[in-house]
């Protein structure tokens, strides 16, 4: 519903009886490049983004969780945090619990809490919106338990979260982007390591716009083409003798063009450029500014496409379009099989890029995209 703190308080206290003990906002993200590099212990650039979830929180004496949302107003989910454990919780209500869940198998006590959750993030466009709502319940849940955990180990509660509570084997990128962000700045992240910095992204100081155009194809990081392709990355590593494909360079290549199939060998040539490409992206924008940024964006998109096999009709028509109608550069963003594009543009661009995509969109039969910019944004924390 895109409530103001204020009015998602005063749906708390008619929901539950009681004010909240508090508010608090995590974003969701766009991925600049570096797509399914994070699995692979490779590098990656996101930024948060002016779209966040918010959680309305207040602690109980027992160990019940209600929590519920604007988006499903009449579905009150009910969980004992004493029973939960992998499997027990089906549908969006496993992301809030999982945290919880993950906190605790950590070692940190959560009290039970009533939970009131809404959201700006367009949920399945590829923009993180299960991440943002990850990240909201957990500095929430971290300020109201006394946890003290650091925004790094907050990251790695809501991997966990995803990654058993859920079961969609996602990376770290999408947590570290919602909790590390700053306004103005992109997080380059070394999945690795998990070490990482901000490196300047400052659009509307030089005069552009990152259109998101969502293509309204829905998608879910746990079926089966995601998981299928991140079994392909860990087959190539394999076989080439190396702990993740992150070890590789471009170099590399023509030697693993010898040694793999031709499928297991394009899944590995995106992972090993896409992260030259990163590296290439944090360079550029700290010389020569995001208005540089167009062809590394194109040739992310082409690979995507064409070696990871990951883009759609619509994605593709999105990124053909708005680069056809002046954009500096287009890419799809996200895991791919649906959901979002993203286009650089320059201000006075925006408005003709979106309506020659929504026009191609329509003569294709395909449904409206939606179309909206967005801005580097500040990460989670507590607004009221």
């Amino acid at each position: 519903m895109n409530l103001r703190p204020s009015e998602l308080a005063v749906a708390f206290t008619e929901r539950f009886g009681d004010k909240p003990a508090g508010i608090w906002s995590a974003p969701g993200r766009v991925n600049l490049i570096g797509e399914h590099t994070d699995y692979n212990d490779g590098f990656v650039l996101p930024f948060a983004i002016n779209h966040s979830t918010l959680v309305a929180a207040r602690p109980r004496s027992d160990r019940t969780v209600r929590v519920c949302s604007t988006f499903a107003p009449d579905d009150v989910v009910l969980a004992d945090l004493d029973a939960l454990v992998p499997g027990s919780v089906e549908g969006w209500a496993a992301y809030p619990l999982g945290v919880l869940w993950a906190m605790e198998r950590a070692g940190y006590f959560s009290p039970g809490l009533d939970l009131l959750i809404d959201s700006s993030v367009p949920v399945g466009a590829g923009l993180s919106s299960s991440a943002a709502l990850e990240c909201a319940v957990a500095v929430a849940a971290n300020d109201l338990s006394a946890a003290s955990l650091s925004r790094t180990e907050l990251v790695t509660i809501g991997q966990v979260a995803e990654n058993e509570m859920v079961g969609a084997p996602t990376g770290i990128m999408d947590q570290s982007a919602s909790l590390l962000g700053e306004e103005g700045h992109a997080v380059f992240l070394d999945c690795r390591s998990r070490e990482s910095r901000l490196v300047p992204l400052d659009l509307k100081g030089v005069g552009l716009e990152l259109l998101v155009m969502d293509t309204r194809v829905s998608h879910s990081h746990s079926t089966g083409g995601y998981a299928a392709r991140r079994r392909s990355c860990e087959l190539g590593a394999e076989l080439l003798g190396v702990p993740a494909l992150r070890d590789l360079s471009v170099r590399d290549l023509a030697e693993a063009a010898g040694l793999l199939d031709e499928e297991t060998f394009r899944r590995v040539r995106h992972i090993v450029t896409e992260n030259a490409r990163v590296q290439d992206a944090v360079d550029v924008l700290s010389g020569k500014g995001p208005v540089a940024l167009g062809q590394l964006l194109n040739t992310s998109h082409a690979s995507m496409r064409d070696d990871f096999e990951i883009s759609c009709a619509e994605l593709d028509t999105a990124v053909d379009t708005a680069v056809s109608a002046g954009a500096l550069g287009a890419r799809m963003t996200g895991g791919g099989f649906g959901g979002a594009a993203i286009a650089l543009v320059r201000s006075g661009d925006s408005a003709a890029v979106a309506d020659a995509v929504t026009r191609a969109f329509a003569d294709a039969g395909f449904t409206a995209p939606m179309i909206f910019p967005v801005l580097p944004a500040s990460g989670a924390g507590r607004v009221a």
